[in-house]
């Protein structure tokens, strides 16, 4: 990450700008981008060392030449739009495979591998008939449709729910996704458990719902992880996800917007046409005017800065372990060579009545016995993360994001919770290798193996994340009610916008509510 100063040395720093943007995360830089080149001046304040929030690539483990995508490491939702408005050099990799899931069927190991030419036979070979494929392949024919149609309206004023629906234009499609719990066309549509559960997989991340939740937050979840880029495809960023936000803050700074890191804002006093910040450095506390200002931070951070009222606890539910390992582990399914298996995500204990077993233990207030958990190897794609002599040796990362654990699992004892958790999650994880993940894991300078894990409240304390939800609050459908506003980024204060993850169409690393924040704040 490139070091940020203060302002540029030898110059005096202003004292109100058109816009002070708070928090230096890829969503406040994307707005950054757009509203300096627009003309005005900009101001990002990050209370961090560094910009970039939980999109950034960082080296972990002491004395290792990898550079991990420790939080946020696959890109879906991000426009092309954005890329191309802001001359970002920035790309992304296809993976040669989209999942795989393991599984034991005759008291045999085997798996279901999806992506490339093989898959139809990969479902027969699992299930003894060709009905599953071809209910996948109507099923995600369907996503696409909704995908192509609905993807490009993320970056517009918000539509209203019949205006979306129309643009859809499809009763089935907006009935399965939108009005009924996906759980019910997940059991009309698949009959094999494993096939249900990694449809549903989609459903569940960082979101804690089961399948038939009435609020239908697992089927708000499931819409934008199939929407995509118009296609629901999930790619590797080249150079880490850190590399994107490189790549902004290099683009807010060429268009004339100042980056302070180490700058946090404390308050936000305003009158609906100017306000004032108040930000804390080392340097001491000041006062900042500004025409606008824009909140990249959670809805609760936004409340608090103002003085208002705070919104209802977030509460994230995901474990998030990354690893470097000196060889990929051999797997008990020899039917697959685990370079393809582990290029895409690999699915663990997430059959269908794994998920719901494991929702129900959480719910009750208890780790799950068998937790959920999928696995991707960045590295396979895109090995420039890691330092030639690491590359040449066959070292590989490997990213595991586990399901079902909210923050309240942690709350008596942090510690002794994460790393009981940790271990009941890689011993599913080993129940398909033929040897122990443990044996492959790197080693760091100190002799001590390469593997660190981030419960909720490990977010929440080293990202201020609240209550560790990576979306910063429940997601919500991509389309205007009441009070939304006309971009999903409004507040209560006429000159005051939400252009973080919590902002309608938020969530995930796509830039989008800084772009929409920026419009608004342009009055576009």
């Amino acid at each position: 990450m490139p070091t940020d100063e203060t302002h540029t040395p030898g110059t005096p720093a202003h004292d109100s700008y058109d816009t002070v943007i708070v928090g230096g995360g890829h969503n406040g830089l994307v707005a950054a981008a757009y509203l300096a080149r627009a003309g005005q001046s900009v101001l990002v304040l990050e209370r961090l060392g560094s910009t970039g929030g939980a999109a950034v690539s960082t080296r972990p483990f002491d004395g290792v030449d990898a550079r991990l995508s420790r939080y946020s490491y696959l890109v879906s939702l991000l426009p092309q739009k954005i890329v191309r408005d802001l001359g970002l050099d920035f790309a992304v990799r296809k993976r040669t495979v989209s999942s795989y899931t393991p599984a034991v069927r005759g008291g045999r190991a085997t798996g279901l591998l999806v992506g490339g030419d093989n898959t139809r036979a990969s479902f027969a070979e699992l299930t003894g008939d060709d009905r599953e494929y071809e209910a996948w392949q109507r099923f995600y024919a369907m996503t696409q449709r909704v995908a192509e149609r609905a993807f490009p309206t993320l970056t517009e004023p918000l539509p209203t729910r019949d205006g979306i629906r129309a643009r859809i234009d499809d009763a089935e499609a907006w009935r399965t996704l939108f009005e009924e719990p996906i759980g019910v066309a997940v059991e009309e549509r698949f009959t094999d458990d494993l096939v249900r559960g990694v449809v549903l997989t989609d459903a569940l991340i960082g979101t804690f719902a089961d399948a038939h939740d009435p609020s239908l937050l697992q089927n708000r979840c499931f819409l934008y992880h199939v929407i995509g880029g118009g296609t629901g495809d999930w790619d590797v960023p080249v150079g880490g996800m850190g590399a994107l936000t490189d790549a902004l803050a290099g683009a807010a700074r060429a268009a004339g917007a100042e980056i302070r890191v180490l700058h946090e804002a404390t308050r936000i006093e305003t009158d609906g046409t100017h306000a004032e910040v108040t930000v804390r450095s080392p340097a001491g506390e000041r006062v900042l005017g500004a025409r606008k200002v824009l909140v990249n931070a959670s809805p609760q951070a936004l409340a608090a800065l103002l003085g208002d009222e705070p919104p209802a606890r977030a509460e994230g539910a995901q474990l998030k372990v990354n690893m470097l390992l000196t060889r990929l582990p051999k797997l008990r399914d020899h039917s697959v060579d685990p370079r393809r298996a582990f290029a895409g995500t690999f699915h663990i204990a997430e059959g269908y009545g794994q998920l719901a077993d494991a929702y129900r233990e959480a719910a009750a207030g208890l780790l799950p016995a068998a937790p959920p958990s999928e696995i991707y190897c960045h590295s396979l794609t895109d090995p420039s993360i890691l330092g030639p002599d690491l590359a040449a040796r066959g070292y590989q990362t490997l990213t595991l994001f586990g399901l079902h654990t909210p923050a309240r699992l942690f709350a008596a004892d942090n510690d002794a919770t994460r790393a009981a958790l940790l271990k009941a999650t890689l011993a599913e994880l080993d129940a398909h290798l033929e040897e122990p993940i443990a044996d492959c894991l790197a080693l760091d300078g100190n002799g001590e193996p390469c593997i660190e894990a981030k419960t909720p409240l490990d977010l929440e304390q080293d990202l201020g994340l609240p209550g560790g939800h990576i979306f910063h609050r429940d997601l919500s459908f991509p389309y205007a009610t009441e009070d939304t506003g006309r971009w999903g980024v409004e507040t209560a204060h006429a000159n005051v916008l939400l252009c973080g993850a919590g902002a309608v169409r938020g969530g995930g690393v796509s830039g989008v509510p800084g772009h929409n924040a920026a419009m608004a704040a342009l009055g576009r």
